[in-house]
């Protein structure tokens, strides 16, 4: 299936290419190698079935062109020469076979057809002068992934900065998703339910649930202390309390990833989400060159126990209740992650592009990101405060009701929770929220 073509990308498409060259070609000399050969990956079927899973494109390989969808492909990079797509054309009467090469990219590159997976041996260079980037099941005879951890390093560590052309197409996204976004609480407004609400989201993005690029967390009431919720209920509860949705989209494989949390008009659960996006509005603020995310991870805990004090749950200094492990009872997540080709993207603790590991804060196990923040990194900016019975009932053994108001709590349980969640590109200056210009866009 081909979908329309962004404007904004192919201008832009030419450079993006030019940089990648550029990485290939650092990597391929930290690897010692001559070639990068990228397959797409296979079709994988079901065990003791003939019928396949959604096939998922090997990140590396939508990095360099728009094609999502085509198994049995492979590129090969070669340093100073043209990049080389070998793509399979077979002729398939069970399934709509592929539709020839087209599109913005493919003056770029040299097209090679083949009509059986095996044909593309014959067309790639020696297998001792490649480095191959690919799951182990995409082997070809002697052409087996070696994943050379060296080259993987390099290029998974600039992979963070994005390139203009990856910038246009990760606002497009974020564009699709707001769309979905904006029907998905018209449902809840209507008195949908979970799945009522996804489908009204899967009909205004254009999506359907194979290709979304992470499986919608469609959530009402109670059901939004679930942290990764993984069903949507047909049932329509007896009341509609709050709705949580933290939901994407994906152009040319890059990804939104948009968390929004609606309340049906209760004051103090009014309070609680007007709380929580202030104080994610100020975080998202705090995404400069040189800040270290760790930091603003640290700073999410004081300003959400902040929040809970406003709200009379917490009483006392938000610096205490973030020391003794309070904050993490009522937010037990990280900050966010890298964003881009993947929607939780690779890298986030890399050191340097030449490996090594930057450690999570000490008590925050789940951080996603720890490398400090540069220009052209795009990151998720998503605090949440939960009521997690399984988390609250230690603190319940050690705090008594001088410390957390209790009573408060339970009339707060039954909605679940909060979580905001935008995507942010750290620029020279101020921040690009892709996620807040897509909903004032819309």
């Amino acid at each position: 299936m081909h979908h329309p073509e962004s404007p904004a990308a192919a201008a832009l498409y030419s450079a993006h290419l030019a940089t990648l060259m550029q990485r290939a070609d650092g990597a391929l000399r930290r690897a010692g190698k001559q070639h990068l050969l990228i397959p797409s990956g296979v079709t994988k079927y079901h065990f003791l079935d003939d019928r396949p899973y959604p096939f998922q494109v090997n990140p590396h390989f939508k990095a360099w062109l728009p094609l999502t969808e085509y198994p049995d492909c492979w590129l090969i990079i070669t340093p100073g020469q043209t990049p080389h797509l070998i793509y399979l054309l077979n002729d398939d009467f069970w399934h709509l076979p592929p539709r020839a090469p087209e599109g913005y990219w493919i003056d770029h590159w040299r097209i090679s057809l083949i009509r059986s997976p095996d044909d593309a041996r014959a067309l790639l260079p020696p297998a001792i002068d490649c480095a191959i980037v690919g799951e182990a099941d995409a082997a070809l005879q002697s052409y087996v992934p070696d994943n050379s951890p060296a080259l993987l390093d390099y290029l998974h560590y600039h992979r963070a900065s994005k390139t203009a052309y990856e910038l246009a197409l990760l606002r497009e996204a974020s564009a699709r998703a707001v769309r979905g976004h904006r029907a998905a609480e018209a449902s809840f407004r209507a008195g949908g339910s979970e799945l009522d609400i996804h489908r009204a989201y899967l009909a205004a993005t254009a999506h359907n649930d194979l290709d979304l690029p992470y499986t919608n967390i469609v959530c009402l009431n109670e059901h939004c202390a679930t942290l990764h919720y993984q069903y949507q209920s047909p049932l329509k509860p007896a009341e509609f309390r709050s709705m949580l949705i933290d939901a994407g989209a994906s152009v040319a494989g890059y990804a939104a990833d948009i968390t929004r949390t609606w309340s049906n008009g209760d004051r103090l659960f009014d309070a609680l989400i007007q709380g929580v996006d202030a104080a994610q509005r100020a975080l998202v603020d705090g995404v400069r060159e040189g800040v270290d995310y760790r930091h603003l991870h640290v700073e999410c805990h004081h300003r959400l126990a902040d929040v809970l004090r406003d709200v009379g749950v917490l009483k006392g200094s938000a610096e205490a209740a973030v020391a003794e492990g309070i904050s993490a009872a009522f937010f037990p997540h990280g900050l966010g992650h890298l964003l881009g080709l993947q929607v939780h993207d690779v890298a986030g603790f890399a050191a340097s592009d030449a490996g090594g590991h930057i450690e999570r804060p000490e008590g925050h196990p789940f951080l996603r990101l720890t490398r400090p923040i540069s220009a052209g990194m795009v990151m998720t900016i998503e605090p949440g405060i939960y009521f997690i019975e399984s988390l609250l009932a230690p603190l319940r053994e050690r705090l008594p009701s001088q410390r957390i108001d209790w009573a408060l709590i339970e009339r707060l349980k039954p909605f679940g929770g909060v979580r905001i969640e935008d995507d942010v590109v750290c620029t020279h200056g101020l921040p690009e929220n892709l996620t807040r210009d897509a909903f004032a866009a819309a």
